[in-house]
C-alpha cells in the first residue's frame, strides 16, 4: 500500500510496481485519514508512507498499521533527508528509509528488501550508527536459529535477564521491533549467502 499526498509520485511508483512480477499496489492513500480507513481492509505486506501529509504526518499512518499489524513492514519514502526523518521513522517502526530522488530500481529493491525482513537506511547514516558487538551477533544467530532467551542463555553461559536486556539493545540497534524480525533479518542473509 502506498500513503502520498502527491498523485505523481503515486503513479509513478504504482506504474514501476505493476510492471514488476511479484509485485503489486493493493491500496493507495492521499492522507492520513484516507490511509485509516483503508489500511484495516487492505492488510498490506509492506506499507511505502510519506512522512508529510496534508492532514499529518506518515508517523501517524505507521502507528496505525502497526496497531493492526504489529509486524507491519514499512519503508518510509521521502524528500526529506535529515537526521530526525531518520529518527522518526525508526522510533516509529519503519524498517527503511528511502528518497523520492531515488531512482525507481532502487525503491522496488528497497520494498523486496524490507518484504524480506531486512532494514534500508542512507549508506552515509548507517555507518555512523550502532554496529553489534560479537556477542550480540551471536545472540542474533541463535535467535535466527530459533533459540528461546533461555537456550541462548544456556549456549553462551549468561544470565537470562542478561539475554533478555541484549535482545532490548539488539531490535533498537537494528530499527526492529520484535524477535520475529531478527529471525527472518538472519534467514534473508542466509539465503543471500551471507554470514
Amino acid at each position: 500500500m502506498l500513503v502520498d499526498d502527491h498523485e505523481v509520485v503515486r503513479r509513478g511508483i504504482v506504474t514501476a510496481l505493476d510492471a514488476q512480477e511479484g509485485l503489486s499496489v493493493v491500496g493507495e492513500a492521499s492522507s492520513v485519514a484516507e490511509s485509516q480507513r483503508r489500511l484495516p481492509a487492505i492488510r498490506p505486506d509492506v506499507l511505502v508512507v510519506d512522512l508529510q501529509l496534508p492532514d499529518g504526518t506518515g508517523i501517524d499512518v505507521m502507528k496505525t498499521a502497526r496497531a493492526l499489524e504489529p509486524d507491519q513492514a514499512i519503508l518510509v519514502l521521502t524528500s526529506f533527508d535529515d537526521d530526525a526523518a531518520l529518527r522518526e521513522s525508526r522510533s516509529a517502526g519503519a524498517a527503511g528509509l528511502i528518497l523520492k530522488s531515488a531512482r525507481s530500481q532502487e525503491i522496488l529493491e528497497a520494498i523486496r528488501s524490507v518484504h524480506a525482513g531486512r532494514t534500508i537506511w542512507p549508506a552515509d547514516r548507517a555507518a555512523d550508527g550502532p554496529q553489534l558487538s560479537v556477542s550480540d551477533q551471536r545472540i542474533v544467530d541463535l535467535i535466527g536459529d530459533g533459540h528461546s532467551n533461555r537456550e541462548i542463555a544456556e549456549e553462551l553461559g549468561i544470565a537470562e535477564k542478561t539475554v533478555k536486556n541484549r535482545v532490548t539493545v539488539i531490535l533498537q540497534t537494528l530499527g526492529m521491533q520484535r524477535r520475529t524480525q531478527v529471525a527472518a533479518l538472519v534467514a534473508a542473509r542466509r539465503r543471500a549467502g551471507w554470514k
